[in-house]
């Protein structure tokens, strides 16, 4: 097999990544919408560092001969690659940036610096200092015989190089996170960013010594941790030691070192030593070391021109208001596709199963929720009533662990029933199963979404919900959580797709079964949509389909380690992916042609961590009309004329030239959402009855 056909994980992550930022180079898009994927790109990167860089660093260290099961590099030759692209994408941040404040400049929004400023606002700024950052600073001097000072993970400070008459040190200004980051100078746009002004005053607290030189620093800490790190710490309650695991990631490795301004290569090399950093661990930027101020900017020059239009989730025309959704349920399958239409039905239907008394219990997984989460709220209240709640809280959640060991917390403190998944699993499905008794008759009602229980993505991520009354699908559901509820990995069912024992064995049978039709001269197909592609077992296969004759679609968001068009590999596979206002976050899988089509949607992407190593649930779509709809979303976004970037075979990514009257999938999906609520005839209010109720 020719091994150009696949791309190193870490490389295409981080061409997704500049995917993102060639957002922030784009034209078309609003200027405070530019900005803000730069804040993205940043926020984006830091995790990568945080968490694929913390990885590799600690297998250089434990295991340096481990290597890339995809393309075989080891750690080393890997970072190395990672720390040169990473060189690359810093400047061009930095130019998308300035180029953006430029020209927010001449919408009222300008940032300034201490060389900028007017003596007014010098005085004002002088004031502010002494006012509220004096009292909150807690200096630090860098000498010998002192501790080295601890830098909190992506915290910000301010470094002087200072020379007095004991000699030349180093002095450390933390920039506290209870300061103002943006100080607004005057009632207009015009602000200076906190540590730029600290910048300018620090000289003022070290006032026995003359600044020779000064920088801001920004410290990046691995979060690649483990229990088999901290075995040595733990007490045996699973709770209990994932509290103490995040105790310790914070005091994790530092894995990056971010500069403003070069500094004196000496006093340089002895930070890098104290941090045990390389020199190609450190990077320099001119744009600011923290871009999360960008989202601020939407508040200080509020105007409408300069952000996306304002869309609003959708009613359902699928739902009718007065009618309890259990009826509805039962009557057809119901589909919801975030954030084109509201989540509102879901919760809802959660909200009525708190309320039902023929309810007898819910059953949900939960990986990632709102910090005001109505779920959380629907379940506590079903505890109240009596219900028989079970709720799975993944505490291994990736950034989202210390939320979920409180809601865990708050929900067995209403009564709720709450389990954890097996011990080296994560469980990352989103399940609902809900079951009543109604006149001696047991039903159940199943929920499998694409994304996760949470309001506030529901607003912002692509997603799909299925809500149905599927018997089958109920009873497999069951065996899931039953599973789960003795910490033991599912067992494969006839219906559903069960990662980590039924999901990658049965996607490769029905790639297979496509692969045998094409042998035998029958038009084959398959597609996905997903985050990521890297499970190297089933682009084997899609490879060995491809050669079969099979006509392949991928539409792959971030990672996808598989290159197209490649002669007598990959010859009939094409990959486009979308970056747009929302984040695809949608898995949906496609296997034959459209009059046979079988279609599945749920949680896993194809990528080891999800077929292999994780609890993932994939339901089959049953109901025509709703197979033709999602299959009608996929042929929309692929061959979206504005959005979608076409990979080419040497694993690059084109966004051919859009026509100037061509509109992007995401903006037609919203416009069909709208216009599909506008043509729902709005039905008189009418008193429910006990029957509609139930």
């Amino acid at each position: 097999m020719n091994e150009d056909v696949f791309e190193n994980r870490e490389l295409s992550w981080l061409k997704f990544n500049q995917r993102v930022l060639e957002e922030a180079f784009c034209a078309a898009n609003p200027l405070l919408e530019r900005l803000c994927f730069t804040a993205i790109f940043q926020n984006n990167l830091d995790e990568f560092f945080r968490v694929r860089v913390g990885g590799l660093l600690k297998d250089q260290s434990q295991n340096p001969d481990k290597r890339d099961t995809i393309t075989d590099l080891k750690p080393k030759a890997q970072l190395r690659a990672i720390f040169d692209t990473v060189r690359t994408l810093a400047p061009a941040r930095d130019a998308v940036y300035h180029e953006i404040m430029s020209r927010l400049r001449n919408e009222g929004l300008e940032q300034v610096t201490i060389h900028t400023i007017t003596a007014a606002e010098h005085a004002f700024l002088a004031d502010w200092f002494k006012r509220e950052i004096r009292p909150l600073s807690m200096p630090i001097v860098i000498d010998k015989g002192k501790p080295f000072p601890f830098f909190r993970d992506r915290s910000l400070y301010v470094i002087l190089r200072l020379e007095s008459k004991s000699g030349i040190r180093m002095g450390v200004l933390p920039v506290s996170d209870q300061c103002q980051r943006i100080i607004r100078l005057g009632t207009g746009g015009r602000f200076i960013l906190a540590e730029d002004a600290i910048l300018a005053f620090a000289h003022t607290i070290f006032s026995n010594s003359t600044v020779i030189d000064r920088t801001i620093l920004r410290a990046t800490r691995s979060a690649t941790i483990d229990f088999e790190d901290i075995e040595d710490l733990l007490t045996g309650d699973y709770r209990s030691d994932m509290e103490i695991l995040m105790q310790e990631r914070k005091r994790l490795p530092v894995v990056r070192m971010e500069l403003s301004e070069t500094f004196y290569q000496p006093a340089l090399e002895y930070l890098c030593k104290k941090l045990a950093l390389k020199p190609d661990q450190v990077f320099y930027a001119k744009a600011p070391l923290d871009l999360s101020f960008a989202y601020e900017c939407k508040h200080l020059i509020p105007n409408p021109d300069l952000q996306y239009e304002r869309l609003v989730p959708q009613k359902s025309d699928a739902i009718a208001e007065h009618h309890s959704m259990f009826s509805q349920i039962r009557k057809k399958d119901i589909l919801l596709h975030y954030p084109y239409e509201s989540i509102r039905p879901f919760l809802r239907l959660l909200d009525e199963a708190a309320d039902d008394p023929a309810v007898i219990s819910i059953q949900i997984t939960l990986y990632r929720m709102a910090r005001d989460s109505r779920v959380i709220a629907a379940l506590c209240e079903a505890a109240g009533h009596g219900k028989q709640v079970t709720a799975l809280t993944e505490l291994r959640a990736r950034f989202d662990e210390e939320g979920n060991i409180a809601w865990s917390k708050v929900l067995e403190r209403a009564g709720v029933h709450v389990i954890f998944g097996p011990s080296d699993y994560k469980v990352h499905s989103k399940l609902l199963r809900i079951t009543r008794k109604m006149r001696g008759k047991i039903e159940t009602f199943t929920q499998i979404g694409t994304g996760n229980y949470n309001e506030k993505t529901a607003s912002l991520y692509t997603d799909y919900c299925l809500m149905t009354a599927d018997p089958e699908i109920g009873a497999e559901a069951a065996a899931v959580f039953d599973a789960l509820e003795e910490r033991k990995l599912p067992e494969p069912q006839n219906n559903l797709l069960v990662a980590p024992l039924g999901l990658q064995n049965r996607v490769l049978a029905l790639i297979e079964q496509e692969i045998t039709l094409a042998k035998n001269g029958e038009p084959a197909y398959i597609g996905f949509r997903l985050n990521g592609l890297c499970d190297k077992t089933i682009m084997d296969a899609l490879i060995d389909a491809s050669k079969a004759g099979v006509q392949i679609e991928l539409l792959v968001r971030g990672i996808c380690c598989l290159r197209p068009g490649i002669p007598e590999e990959t010859e009939n596979i094409r990959i486009h992916s979308i970056v747009d206002r929302y984040l695809e976050h949608a898995r949906v899988y496609f296997f034959g042609t459209p009059e046979r089509m079988q279609i599945f949607l749920g949680s896993a992407d194809l990528m080891p961590r999800n077929t292999i190593r994780r609890v993932e649930v994939c339901t089959p779509v049953r109901n025509a009309e709703l197979k033709a709809r999602i299959y009608r979303d996929f042929r929309l976004q692929f061959d979206d004329p504005v959005k979608a970037r076409i990979r080419q075979p040497d694993g690059s990514d084109l966004l051919p030239p859009a026509p100037a009257d061509a509109v992007s999938s995401q903006t037609i999906l919203h416009r069909n959402a709208y216009a599909r609520a506008a043509a729902t005839p709005k039905p008189e209010k009418a008193k429910r009855t006990r029957k509609e109720k139930v």
